[in-house]
């Protein structure tokens, strides 16, 4: 019978080509002393080329580098993320397969799909934090305000005649611009856009407002003088732009919006395993290479340990709850 077996699972692998290479669960758990001892899957949940595909290849590419295995890129994209995500969330717990996760795929969806086929604190073992990107604030040099103060005080005076743009409905620009209103007291109309680009183009020409963003998508425009920055996101400042302050700087204290990404795994993944992928990981965020490369995308190595990647997802969807709430906000 035990042979029997050995040449079913032998052919359900090969029936399935590299899919069955990657989710055939083994029969025994593997000691971490030995892992990995064949190639790794790391989901992105999104197309090539955005920044969470980025940031899974450059990971990728340090931990191929390590431990000698290939760690391919599936990318997975649908439905904001949840297709990728579920997709491991009923993998095999064996750490074989990852997810490059973010703040929309394990925060905001929660809030904003309510038939989520996954759950992002029960389905998944936090393994590392890898970075946050900051968000900037930047309008359109025609807007009358100088920094925050002086925006939030123009659109308390001409409630709902302010517009932003975003890269659409659920989008982390959409977010972090209701989580703005709701902080600041304000009313100012969404304009959504099918992603971030057309939205930039826009705001240049003078068509919006504001935009909430990635500090990469609109750098350039504010070296150039096309867009003003008024603040980032983030609790420091940036060093891409040192010289502008953070918004709680500003006047509105412990104002946080960044987008942030990390990896996970299947729920019931061997705690040694997550602690040799996690050791791993904040070894290759350590290296000025990859801080070089995080930092030409504007991101922000955030090494720390699973347990506290755990609570920061815990916290950013308590955060995210009300902001959804209040700003009625629903997926494209």
């Amino acid at each position: 019978m035990k042979r029997i077996a050995t040449i079913f699972i032998a052919a359900c692998a090969i029936s399935t080509g590299a899919e069955g290479l990657f989710f055939v669960n083994s029969a025994h758990a593997q000691p971490a002393t030995s892992f990995p001892a064949r190639p790794i899957r790391l989901v992105v949940p999104f197309t090539p080329g955005g920044s969470t595909d980025i940031l899974a290849r450059a990971i990728g590419q340090k931990l191929t580098e390590a431990w000698g295995q290939p760690v391919v890129i599936d990318n997975v994209p649908g439905a904001g993320g949840a297709i990728g995500a579920d997709k491991v969330a009923k993998a095999p717990a064996d750490g074989y397969t990852l997810l490059m996760g973010h703040i929309g795929t394990l925060a905001v969806n929660p809030s904003l799909y309510p038939n989520l086929p996954y759950d992002p604190v029960k389905s998944f073992a936090p393994v590392a934090w890898v970075a946050r990107v900051p968000n900037v604030l930047v309008v359109h040099p025609s807007v009358p305000a100088r920094n925050v103060k002086e925006l939030v005080a123009l659109a308390k005076s001409r409630p709902g005649q302010l517009n932003y743009g975003s890269g659409g409905n659920g989008s982390a620009a959409n977010l972090a611009t209701e989580y703005f209103k709701l902080q600041t007291g304000t009313a100012i109309l969404h304009i959504p856009y099918r992603g971030t680009a057309p939205a930039v183009t826009d705001l240049v020409g003078g068509q919006i407002q504001m935009l909430f963003t990635g500090a990469p998508a609109v750098i350039g425009q504010i070296k150039s003088g096309q867009l003003r920055a008024l603040a980032v996101s983030s609790p420091q400042r940036v060093p891409a732009l040192p010289d502008l302050p953070t918004v709680a700087e500003a006047g509105y204290k412990d104002f946080e919006a960044d987008q942030w990404y990390g990896v996970v795994a299947p729920a019931g993944t061997p705690t040694d395993i997550v602690a040799k992928l996690n050791g791993q990981i904040n070894q290759s965020l350590a290296s000025p290479e990859l801080k070089t490369r995080l930092n030409n995308e504007g991101a922000i190595a955030t090494p720390d340990t699973p347990a506290n990647f755990g609570k920061l997802i815990v916290t950013e969807i308590a955060r995210w709850k009300p902001v959804i709430s209040s700003g009625r906000v629903k997926a494209d």
